[in-house]
């Protein structure tokens, strides 16, 4: 796994009495599954990224679509960092969809420095 990535972890809770609340929490999930996100835990979710500059558009992206109500909070970590993390209970999901092996190269792939 590169560590140049970046990892958003985005975690919310968000009122869901009404029909019109139920409404803007189901439409901002698709939002986050249409952009990538994945699902750690209920309201958990995490998005890899490939610099600052990515995360700098996700993050406009996310406050273009802001449901207003409720909580949203966003952590930008490094992809090292994140893979440093700890699980007590559970198992660490280790699919294509989290980790860095299903960004597509365009071009040749970065040479690792040969000592």
């Amino acid at each position: 796994m590169s560590y140049r990535y970046m990892r958003m972890v985005l975690m919310f809770d968000m009122p869901t009495q009404t029909s019109d609340e139920k409404k803007a929490y189901r439409k901002f999930r698709k939002f986050l599954l249409s952009e990538g996100f994945i699902m750690h835990q209920y309201s958990v979710y995490s998005k890899l990224l490939l610099n600052g500059t990515a995360n700098k558009a996700m993050i406009g992206r996310l406050q273009k679509n802001n449901p207003k109500k409720g909580y949203i909070t966003i952590l930008s970590v490094t992809e090292k960092q994140f893979s440093k993390m700890l699980y007590l209970s559970g198992e660490k999901d280790d699919s294509i969809a989290n980790s860095d092996a299903r960004v597509v190269y365009l071009g040749e792939e970065p040479k690792e420095d040969e000592s």
